[in-house]
């Protein structure tokens, strides 16, 4: 399966592509991979937004090393990688200009003067502005990702504003969007959630009711580190994920840049294709059930965030991340690899493949409180389709 997909993703690149030389002393994949991570980090712009930055950035990238011209040696490679992300990203987030024009001089420093980085660099900015006129108004701008959406009527089971803020909903817009690969959002939509009356759906608000509360008597201080450890934003932490998938490949250039571009392309799509599920169903969070209900003071562990139960977006991100992972590079990753998180600063976790994150991120989001476990599995299910689709359908990204 890896090897296969992994043949998809390259489709085009000569067989003898480069690798990185072993005497290097910088890494420019992932000298690269560092500073477009601090360039995304900067300003306060949606998740998908910022996604979509680093698809055109590495999408740039990939496309432009996947061919070295004839004479040329690592040189151009590296020009190429990083001339593209620094001009997609000086664009599309303005702020981190300083930051990435220090960067491009501290890569090209070490590059000689001559034809192997002109050439590189007109590769890099030619493929940079083509991907930006072709994602022009594609509706991943911030205003466009959260526009205006009245509250819909009271009803049970149909999505309110939650506790404490109750603030309108946010990412109704990604629906809207245009994907990188998808045909239509809306084509591996899930089922509908359970009905209100049916066992299932009883059975997973009681567990919310119990395990994520915030004064929880049964959830344990391990299942609340786990709650706390996945809060944070899903992309910054998979940047750790997929960072540890790219350190430990041996692959060239070009496959690597395009791993990165081919999964945030992915989670891209992911992100539209949960909210046109999310809009479509309209599933009330717990908060809002359990207090209609018996309950009417119950408080999630953690604040429920501004958007509709089904399914969970956190799992549809993971689940996104793991089947490309998995597709690209097999199930294990080489060695163990630890990753950090924004929402429990001094934390750490280690893990040996790429499923075991997605099993946590299910776990998590109902002892936070925030979700039912049903909206939580059909998430993974969901943005593994998409991500499935992505994989299939890379090589379109390269023609």
């Amino acid at each position: 399966m890896a090897g296969i997909a992994a043949a998809v993703l390259v489709t085009g690149l000569p067989a003898a592509a480069p690798a990185a030389s072993a005497t290097k002393k910088v890494d420019t994949v992932l000298e690269w991979y560092d500073v477009t991570a601090v360039a995304v980090a900067t300003g306060t712009r949606p998740q998908v937004t910022n996604s979509r930055a680093w698809a055109i950035g590495w999408l740039a990238a990939a496309r432009a090393v996947r061919t070295v011209p004839i004479g040329t040696a690592h040189h151009y490679q590296d020009a190429a990688l990083a001339s593209a992300i620094h001009t997609a990203l000086s664009s599309l987030i303005p702020e981190a200009a300083p930051t990435l024009d220090a960067a491009l001089q501290a890569t090209l420093s070490r590059i000689p003067d001559g034809r192997a980085e002109e050439r590189g660099i007109a590769a890099g900015q030619a493929q940079a502005r083509s991907l930006l006129t072709q994602r022009a108004g594609d509706g991943l701008d911030p205003a466009s990702v959260n526009p205006a959406y009245p509250a819909p009527e009271p009803a049970p089971g149909i999505w309110q504003p939650t506790p404490p803020s109750f603030g309108a909903a946010q990412q109704a817009g990604n629906r809207f969007a245009t994907p990188f690969l998808l045909d239509r959002v809306d084509r591996y939509r899930p089922a509908p959630p359970p009905a209100l009356d049916s066992e299932r759906y009883r059975t997973d608000l009681a567990e919310v009711r119990a395990y994520g509360a915030a004064d929880s008597v049964v959830r344990t201080p391990q299942q609340t580190d786990t709650a706390t450890f996945w809060l944070g934003s899903s992309l910054t932490l998979y940047t750790g994920i997929l960072r540890a998938a790219l350190a430990q490949s041996t692959r060239p250039v070009a496959w690597r840049a395009s791993l990165v571009a081919v999964f945030h392309v992915a989670l891209v799509d992911t992100q539209l294709a949960t909210s046109d599920a999310k809009y479509a169903y309209l599933r009330w969070r717990p908060v809002t059930a359990i207090r209609a209900g018996a309950d009417p003071d119950w408080t999630p562990l953690h604040t429920t965030p501004a958007h509709p139960d089904y399914p969970s977006g956190h799992n549809t991100y993971s689940g996104a991340a793991e089947q490309v992972l998995t597709a690209l590079i097999g199930p294990r990753a080489r060695e163990p690899y630890t990753i950090g998180s924004p929402s429990q600063p001094g934390a750490t976790r280690t893990y040996r493949d790429w499923r075991r994150p997605t099993l946590e991120n299910v776990d998590a989001r109902v002892w936070s409180g925030i979700h039912t476990r049903t909206a939580d599995e059909a998430g993974v299910e969901l943005g593994r389709d998409v991500a499935a689709h992505a994989v299939r359908n890379a090589s379109l990204l390269f023609r």
